[in-house]
């Protein structure tokens, strides 16, 4: 196999995949701070615009339809357009959706919403693949610097958003186009990519008889519910936890850091898990931790002592991080070929980011109904141990192929 444009060590031959590189950063960057900004605003926003818990919810709900519907089409988009191109248009969208979300009217803050949640999912989508494409050598390396800036610009968006609301000027509308800026260097650094012609990976047009057995498959149901129901937890939290630790008795600026402790917590684990779980020969117990933390940490949020938040969220945060590093490891473990792997990736967050979609909107409506976030968070003890299932089941050292022909001989 040809090594050309696959290191990363600087010469004049090499100028361009660090910008590349640096490029994916920024893209990176812009993936998640846009949504976990919310979080520490919601009940600014909420009061501000007279909303109910579950339409506040709804601010988080609505990016992830749009990572449910819009998944399955981005590889098709970047095979028309190609994936530079697509990459590109989808942060001008972002840049379009943070600033009508941010400085216009109530109709404005959900399609603004929905927009940044539609420029995300091409980024979600399309990005893991574009790095396999421009570095086959270190997909490793690259995709673990991608998601550390992905996930630290996640838990800034948490804990900066209340601080810049908090000066003269800006408030919750301020706080929230604040990240247009993110958005707006990501695009400058992009644009040198738009000179290239690289032929985009044909995943869309991946509709092979292979396609309809995955989703017949129960092991690809397993991972798919796993992706979905860690993301709900995840996304929930994210929009809710700091309203529960005002509850504790929190002030909106420590809720807000507290939330920024819980991402903060998973950026190291989302380089551990990887590497740990290729090394396995089944991913079963890595699982099964990944479960009992999420269990233990939404306990202690249940009980909510002062002296167990800290840690029920540093131990949510490392569930979540191990959770997600495990699906996108299933993707590939699970899986026989690249084809299939992009199905697989395809139905996953598709169905998954659907599920994970009922979250936010289900929490905060449960809130209405019995005035309290006991009966939401008994739910989430619920979810957990359902993922403790679907997880020892993805685990297995198995792939979709050989369960699916084992499901067939048993019927």
């Amino acid at each position: 196999m040809s090594t050309k444009n696959t290191t990363l060590e600087y010469s004049p031959s090499h100028q361009a995949q660090w910008l590349l590189l640096l490029g994916i950063i920024f893209v990176g960057a812009n993936l998640r701070a846009p949504l976990t900004s919310v979080g520490s605003l919601i009940s600014f926003i909420r009061d501000d615009l007279d909303l109910s818990h579950a339409l506040a919810g709804s601010i988080t709900t609505l990016p992830l339809l749009a990572f449910a519907f819009l998944s399955p089409f981005a590889p098709k988009l970047a095979n028309r357009l190609g994936m530079e191109i697509t990459i590109f248009l989808s942060i001008i969208l972002l840049t379009i959706g943070l600033i009508l979300r941010s400085l216009f009217g109530t109709s404005f803050l959900f399609i603004g919403t929905l927009m940044i949640g539609m420029a995300i999912s091409i980024g979600n989508v399309l990005l893991p693949g574009f790095i396999k494409m421009n570095f086959p050598l270190k997909i490793g390396f690259v995709t673990g610097i991608y998601a550390v800036f992905m996930n630290l610009f996640g838990a800034l968006g948490s804990g900066l958003s209340v601080p810049i609301a908090a000066i003269k000027g800006f408030g919750w509308k301020g706080s929230l186009a604040f990240w247009a800026i993110p958005a707006i260097i990501a695009l400058l650094f992009w644009i040198p990519q738009l000179r290239k012609s690289t032929e985009s990976v044909k995943v869309g047009e991946a509709h092979s008889q292979r396609e309809k057995s995955i989703w017949r498959s129960p092991l690809a149901w397993h991972i798919t519910v796993f992706m979905g129901l860690q993301s709900l937890i995840f996304y929930t939290l994210i929009t809710w936890l700091p309203e529960i630790l005002q509850i504790h008795g929190y002030s909106s600026n420590a809720s807000g850091w507290m939330l920024f402790l819980m991402q903060f917590a998973l950026i190291p684990i989302t380089f551990v898990i990887p590497v740990t779980a290729e090394k396995m020969k089944d991913q079963r117990i890595l699982s099964g931790i990944t479960a009992i933390f999420f269990l233990a940490g939404i306990i202690g949020l249940f009980l909510g002592s002062k002296l167990l938040i800290p840690i029920s969220v540093i131990l949510i945060g490392m569930a979540a991080g191990s959770a997600f590093s495990l699906a996108m490891m299933f993707f590939s473990l699970r899986t026989s070929n690249g084809q299939e792997a992009a199905e697989m990736s395809g139905m996953a967050q598709s169905f998954g980011y659907l599920l994970a979609a009922v979250g936010p909107m289900l929490f905060g409506g449960l809130h209405d109904l019995f005035h309290s976030w006991n009966v939401p968070l008994l739910l989430l003890l619920l979810i957990a141990i359902i993922i403790f299932i679907a997880g020892i089941n993805a685990g297995k050292n198995t792939v979709i192929s050989d369960s699916s022909v084992q499901n067939k001989i048993a019927r």
